[in-house]
């Protein structure tokens, strides 16, 4: 149990998309760090997986789930699960995304279709199908995995940027949209993170310069400090706050 009773959430259930590793794996051990059960949200289901049992070892319930967001079938299906099994969901972290680097130019039809699938159309039903149970809750709370890439141009990630933009805006529509239940969504909108996905370009001597160049803090970011400022979306210290974006980017958008 939290130390601190503004960001404790025992008694609450969290699903979390994309959950296996990186900051979806931080995120939900964060909450469960916290007081949250859990449901872990994957796109490849992994029963008895390393996270699974870190997660029950802390006396949390945890079940985790068949959900690519690609899929709205798996969509409706895991949060049928979820729901089934913990008879509520308190909390969504929306952490699915995909955008491998590639020049405009050369973006082709099913690279635009297959980003837009998970980034955007797998977030937006996501929120829909937790959205409808927390409506009938009368609360919840809804934190997307943005990107500073959101407000920021990146060359080679056109269409990444613009599903992460995108993702800014939805989360306002739907804070406003569903204030009247006291259902809060907000968004975090990260610099690059050390994970599995980006191992391979920050590892690069060279790209990891020119990405340090242009951070102020001087470092890319690890899981954990996307992880926290999620707990705090999801805590009763954040209850006056929904519509928003909190940049963690180590300052790049300052400038």
């Amino acid at each position: 149990m939290s130390t601190n009773s503004a960001f404790d959430l025992s008694g609450k259930v969290a699903l979390v998309t994309a959950s296996s590793r990186g900051i979806g794996s931080a995120c939900a051990l964060a909450l469960a760090r916290a007081g949250a059960d859990i449901v872990l949200g994957q796109r490849v289901k992994n029963n008895d997986s390393d996270l699974e049992r870190e997660i029950s070892a802390l006396g949390r319930r945890v079940l985790p789930v068949q959900m690519d967001v690609a899929s709205l079938d798996q969509i409706n299906n895991a949060v049928e699960e979820a729901f089934g099994y913990f008879k509520r969901i308190d909390i969504l972290v929306n952490n699915a995304g995909i955008g491998a680097p590639n020049p405009a130019e050369k973006v082709t039809e099913k690279d635009f279709d297959d980003t837009l699938a998970v980034n955007l159309k797998g977030t937006f039903f996501t929120c829909q199908a937790v959205g409808k149970i927390m409506i009938s809750q009368r609360e919840g709370r809804i934190i997307n995995i943005g990107s500073q890439a959101g407000t920021v141009a990146l060359p080679t990630e056109s269409i990444y940027c613009m599903s992460k933009a995108a993702i800014a805006h939805l989360t306002k529509c739907l804070a406003l949209e569903w204030a009247p239940y006291n259902i809060n969504v907000n968004a975090v909108a990260p610099t690059f993170i050390k994970t599995p996905g980006t191992r391979k370009w920050l590892d690069d001597a060279d790209f990891h310069q020119s990405v340090i160049n242009r951070i102020p803090l001087g470092r890319v970011g690890d899981p954990l400090e996307v992880a926290e400022p999620v707990v705090f979306l999801a805590s009763p210290a954040a209850a006056l706050i929904t519509g928003a974006t909190l940049m963690i980017d180590g300052g790049w958008t300052i400038q």
